[in-house]
């Protein structure tokens, strides 16, 4: 295994932001790492990187502890942080062979080169860090977790503040790298973690509520229905909000709204009374079984 993680936890005070998890990553695996914002996500993947010293449980990183061999350990991963660290005041080639000597590792012309080239930096590498969009230095920041040939890769959110083209493209290094490595990244995107990986782990409030191939999670979802719903007018959307068994709602065309639910026909039979009692009139009203992997994210977190 080269990712290993047996019961581990972390507490900020009374806090248990990760509660005594456990899972493990093969080499040559790209795992999704889902969650809301504050289930641990960040906070565990610092605990396997050693940035962050765990309360109990172990990591392990190509069978080495992390607590135990933690500069060892390092040399084996990329990390892209969530915050991504650069040195604004350099310039792209100048911060990677400043990379190269941190390493202890030979930096010729050519090795630099071949990473800008890796992560899309060519038309951007003879600008100062600080010249770089956000989403350069997101690329930046790849190419630095990728620079010393790490066995495991960690990304914490690696595409934030691309743009949809940029996106696509990262999404293609990541699989490619995919091959021969092991990559463990998070994301809030769903469309990129179904285009990437086959298996997702969900952790919602410290504890693994999901770990599972993609394909799995789906089919364990079916009983999971969206409810579209359209009206003659607009109407306020808490309303369908407050309704028992909704889960979500978002908005589509207008005066049209999708409802997720674990109960079709109880939420249509109030669908009908609400319009009788607000006076509304309903245009359309269908269901079908939901089985994409942001319907399993809400059903499992919300």
């Amino acid at each position: 295994m080269s990712i290993t993680v047996t019961n581990l936890s972390k507490n900020y005070g009374a806090q248990k932001v990760v509660n005594n998890i456990s899972f493990s990553i093969n080499k040559g695996e790209i795992v999704g790492f889902l969650g809301p914002n504050g289930a641990g996500k960040s906070t565990t993947m610092k605990m396997i990187t050693g940035y962050l010293q765990a309360n109990g449980g172990t990591a392990q990183v190509c069978g080495i502890t992390v607590h135990i061999n933690n500069n060892e350990t390092k040399s084996k991963i990329g990390y892209l942080p969530e915050a991504n660290p650069l040195y604004v005041d350099m310039y792209v080639r100048e911060y990677l062979a400043f990379l190269g000597s941190i390493h202890n590792i030979e930096t010729s012309k050519q090795k630099i080169e071949e990473i800008i080239n890796t992560v899309g930096l060519t038309l951007e590498a003879n600008k100062k860090i600080s010249q770089l969009s956000k989403g350069y230095k997101q690329r930046l920041g790849l190419a630095a977790a990728l620079f010393h040939n790490p066995e495991v890769l960690i990304l914490d959110e690696p595409t934030s503040g691309l743009d949809p083209n940029q996106i696509i493209e990262i999404r293609e290094v990541i699989k490619r790298l995919g091959q021969n490595k092991t990559v463990l990244f998070s994301s809030h995107i769903m469309q990129e973690v179904e285009a990437i990986c086959d298996r997702v782990i969900i952790i919602n409030k410290g504890n693994i509520v999901a770990d599972d191939t993609l394909s799995n999670l789906q089919k364990g979802n079916t009983s999971t229905q969206n409810i579209t719903v359209g009206f003659t007018e607009d109407i306020n959307m808490e309303w369908l909000q407050k309704l028992q068994d909704v889960t979500s709602v978002t908005t589509g065309s207008p005066f049209t709204y999708q409802l997720s639910t674990n109960n079709s026909d109880g939420v249509k039979k109030q669908l009908l009374k609400l319009a009788i009692d607000k006076n509304l009139t309903i245009q359309n009203l269908q269901s079908q079984a939901s089985s994409s992997l942001e319907d399993v994210f809400r059903s499992l977190t919300s």
